[in-house]
């Protein structure tokens, strides 16, 4: 029960929730239009009690109504204000009841203190929930958004640490008042000064926030980027535990589908593809609609050169049986891809060298994005749930020039055969025949030459452009020789011919530093060092000593077309080069 002290009788009693108030006609219906109506209505049937069903801000608010009638003093602040206001309205504490009544003068306090200031308007904007729909239909919600969305654009240089809410100072008693110089700042302010205090609202109204933040049209993305990471981090779990518990799934859930709705029209530039790929996988757990997932992929394809591959990690789900959902990265990469079409306009299978200076940007992410394509192979090929066909399809969704060198791909490719060995001969030959031999380095060259799991005829294409890299390092300045030996038919019958500025160029670049070293086999079957090639490993001596047996004899009839005769595979030179190619073609089905 609330009584006032009075020497009157009290003649009416107000019920409010749990609390009756005992009070009198005169100063409430002086003020309140709704409780005239209400005296009258109980006068009629002889009561002197009044029931306010669903009163806004409960006992607590009515008392704060109940003193103004009394013409008592009444504190207001951020906290109560918003009650204050609904339960005015509800009362009908108008200026057409009285002059200078409840609802004006919370009007005046809103208008003048409240909404400029910064602590206030989050506060209220945050109690204006449990005060729905009133708030709402007061415009009081809206007007904190338009207040808070305004202050998040002001010039850093005239904000102070004490204007916010959750940084502390490290001189408070240095902190003074809005006007002060930039000189009087203890500390500068960032721009992203603002994302932490508005980490508190609840989800519905941080997305509204969010919304008129970016209305406005002067928030920098970065920004807008770091406030969305700020509040995925407040609100979504580290546990996967915690995240698929029922107390949290749909919270999160939502989280994600706001997070995913409000990122930056730049194409989710301004957030970082690790954090994009962070909270696809956090999507996937707990299951958010098909078209937030749609939309995330393609903000991660838009910045997968930023990637790494430990964040495309992700594990799959069932039905899957793979580890690691190898379906989405494939999805990932089909939108980078597509995406890298349009903005180019060319198609990046058909690589053409009038282009160059249009496509430098486009290229230059594609080499990330083939660099992470092969480490996630090499990744994905340990499990051995992974089909071929995923394995290969990944491996050909990037162009050939994405790949400079072909040393990640033969890394996963081998991984590949050590996991699955029930391979047919049909299936390796479609596995190896992703890998360009040319394209590998000296020391990856050497371990392919030594590889028991590779198909012989590629082993075989490994040593014959080993050495005839090995026999072009050591040509005399002087030579004149104009025929290509990469371009053998060897190597066209593989259907792989590109022009010799193509691929070629790349590759004699690199041929002053390509060796064969095994000193071991070295010292043990080096018979003429005069050409000063080193021999090679003894599984790959003898493919060799087999197949120049083979040229020996089918190459007599061919010596008017060689240099000069030759007496070992470590002795081929320049001139050998045409020769020693046609032999092994005609030879083939010997060795294959």
């Amino acid at each position: 029960m609330w009584y006032v002290s009075s020497e009157l009788a009290t003649d009416v009693a107000v019920n409010v929730g749990d609390i009756k108030f005992y009070l009198h006609k005169f100063p409430l219906l002086s003020k309140s239009n709704r409780l005239q109506k209400l005296v009258s209505k109980a006068n009629e049937e002889n009561s002197d009690d009044i029931y306010l069903d669903d009163f806004p801000g409960g006992p607590k608010t009515f008392e704060i109504c109940a003193k103004f009638c009394y013409g008592m003093t009444v504190t207001l602040n951020a906290y109560n204000v918003v009650a204050a206001r609904c339960a005015a309205e509800f009362l009908e504490m108008t200026e057409d009841v009285d002059r200078g009544n409840l609802v004006s003068k919370i009007e005046v306090f809103l208008n003048s203190s409240i909404f400029r200031r910064w602590k206030d308007s989050i506060i209220v904007l945050q109690t204006s929930k449990s005060l729905l729909p009133w708030s709402e239909d007061l415009k009081i919600v809206g007007r904190c958004i338009d207040s808070i969305a305004s202050k998040t654009s002001v010039d850093p240089a005239y904000i102070t640490w004490s204007y916010t809410c959750n940084r502390k100072l490290t001189e408070p008693d240095k902190i003074v008042e809005d006007k002060m110089t930039f000189l009087e700042k203890i500390e500068s302010v960032p721009k992203d000064w603002w994302v932490e205090d508005i980490c508190e609202l609840d989800i519905d109204l941080y997305k509204r926030v969010m919304v008129a933040v970016r209305s406005k049209g002067r928030m920098d993305g970065v920004v807008i980027g770091e406030a969305l990471k700020t509040y995925a981090l407040r609100w979504i779990p580290d546990s996967v535990d915690t995240l698929v518990s029922d107390a949290n799934t749909s919270r999160t859930k939502s989280v994600v589908e706001t997070i995913v709705c409000l990122l930056p029209y730049d194409n989710g530039i301004s957030c970082s593809c690790s954090f994009l790929l962070k909270l696809l996988r956090v999507a996937i757990l707990v299951g958010v609609n098909e078209s937030s997932r749609e939309e995330l992929m393609k903000s991660i394809s838009l910045k997968l050169h930023e990637a790494c591959v430990k964040d495309l990690l992700i594990p799959a789900r069932s039905p899957q049986t793979t580890t690691y959902d190898v379906h989405l990265v494939q999805g990932i990469l089909n939108h980078h891809m597509n995406h890298e079409k349009g903005i180019c306009g060319m198609e990046v299978a058909e690589e053409k060298h009038g282009g160059e200076d249009k496509y430098t940007l486009a290229r230059r992410s594609l080499l990330n994005v083939g660099k992470l394509v092969d480490g996630y192979l090499g990744e994905i090929a340990h499990d051995p749930n992974l089909g071929l066909s995923s394995f290969v399809d990944l491996s050909q969704s990037i162009p050939d020039f994405a790949r400079p060198d072909h040393d990640g791909l033969y890394r996963a490719i081998d991984i590949y055969l050590k996991q699955h060995l029930n391979l047919t001969k049909a299936e390796r030959k479609k596995l190896c025949g992703l890998m360009d031999v040319r394209k590998l380095t000296a020391g990856a060259s050497v371990h392919a030459a030594q590889n028991e799991r590779l198909p012989l005829r590629l082993v075989v294409q490994v040593l014959f452009f080993d050495q005839v890299r090995s026999s072009i390092s050591f040509r005399t300045p002087g030579s004149n020789s104009t025929r290509d030996p990469l371009c053998s038919p060897l190597y066209r019958d593989e259907g792989c011919v590109t022009t010799a500025g193509d691929s070629c160029q790349p590759l004699k670049n690199q041929m002053s530093h390509l060796r064969i070293k095994d000193e071991e086999l070295g010292k043990k079957n080096r018979k003429n060092s005069k050409s000063g090639i080193q021999l090679l490993p003894s599984r790959s001596w003898r493919i060799f000593d087999k197949l120049w047996s083979m040229r020996k004899r089918h190459g007599e009839n061919r010596s008017s077309e060689t240099s000069g005769s030759c007496s070992s595979p470590t002795s081929i030179g320049q001139g050998d080069t045409k020769s020693y190619g046609l032999s092994l073609r005609h030879h083939r089905h010997s060795i294959s």
